[in-house]
């Protein structure tokens, strides 16, 4: 009889423990400005960063993960949540995210990571030593060899269509680099904008109509409707340079980018990092990644009658 006793007393502290242990695991709430391929690696590649440095969802850490679902009203409600919650670190993916974080707590860290550029979006005082509570990592991409790619692939292109979501910060900045870029090759440039996903389909009619070949940006909206946007470019045999892989393999054409899992897993380590209090997020200089990978749509590319390159073939795959 008391042996039992004794292993019931063991089991009900036991009980009792256990909850408070869950409740002390650090909790990380990431917050994703929409659903698209390039913006869930970079998610996977967070996860995968900090199991690698171990930290495991329900182990050793709480992860809360959210969908924006492209609305600011929606992103400002979940980072209230997390603040409520008294996250111990945030993850803001994509540019419109990290906003809504930093505009709602100036003590608990945040990280970025599918940004382009924290100085212009106002989320940090320089790369090198951010200041505020922000850090992480950049998708800044090669927009100038983008740019040499189109007169390689499509060599008689005269005119250039840029098609981008007005609001994006990240998506302002590349467009120019890109318009700059082209200027210099003695492309004619034409834009058109949008302000969410309603419009594209409409835009992505008016742009083509107008150009000879398409550039579209890392941007979050058109990346999310890149399939209307090459559906479209197909029906008029107008292939479409991409600013990122998850584009191509979305119906674009061909692009020069990064791994956004690669980036997302430097993101994770850098969570590792301020999780063990190693560092303080307001001297953590942004980090970028310095290796792109070529990815051609063969399939595309066929369809429209464009030869590639033999230097490219490698790196040309059926989708």
């Amino acid at each position: 009889m008391k042996k039992r006793f004794a292993i019931l007393s063991l089991l009900l502290a036991l009980a009792m423990v256990m909850p408070v242990y869950a409740q002390e695991l650090p909790l990380v709430g990431i917050l994703q400005y929409v659903q698209h391929p390039a913006l869930d690696a970079a998610r996977e590649g967070f996860i995968q960063g900090l199991k690698d440095e171990g930290f495991v969802d329900g182990e050793t850490v709480r992860l809360d993960y959210q969908n924006g679902q492209g609305s600011q009203d929606i992103n400002a409600s979940v980072a209230d949540s997390f603040i409520a919650q008294k996250a111990d670190l945030v993850l803001g993916i994509a540019t419109p995210s990290v906003q809504a974080l930093a505009g709602k707590t100036e003590t608990i860290p945040i990280l970025g990571t599918a940004v382009t550029d924290y100085v212009a979006a106002k989320l940090v005082e320089s790369n090198e030593a951010p200041g505020f509570n922000v850090s992480g990592t950049t998708d800044m991409n090669p927009v100038a060899d983008q740019i040499a790619m189109v007169k390689r692939l499509v060599p008689e292109a005269a005119t250039l269509g840029l098609l981008y979501t007005s609001s994006e910060v990240n998506s302002q900045l590349q467009a120019d680099l890109a318009r700059q870029e082209a200027e210099k090759l003695g492309l004619k440039v034409v834009e058109v904008t949008v302000n969410n996903s309603n419009d594209v389909q409409q835009a992505a009619v008016s742009v083509l109509s107008q150009c000879d070949v398409l550039y579209v940006p890392t941007d979050n909206i058109i990346a999310s409707s890149i399939s209307l946007v090459a559906e479209e470019a197909l029906s008029r045999n107008i292939p479409i340079a991409c600013g990122e892989e998850g584009i191509v393999r979305g119906g674009g054409t061909f692009t020069l980018g990064i791994s956004y899992f690669n980036l997302g897993v430097q993101t994770g380590k850098m969570a590792a990092q301020l999780l063990r209090g190693e560092a303080k997020v307001s001297e953590m200089p942004i980090q970028r990644q310095s290796e792109f990978t070529y990815l051609v749509n063969k399939t595309f590319m066929d369809r429209i009658g464009l030869e590639i390159p033999a230097d490219l073939l490698p790196f040309a795959e059926e989708i």
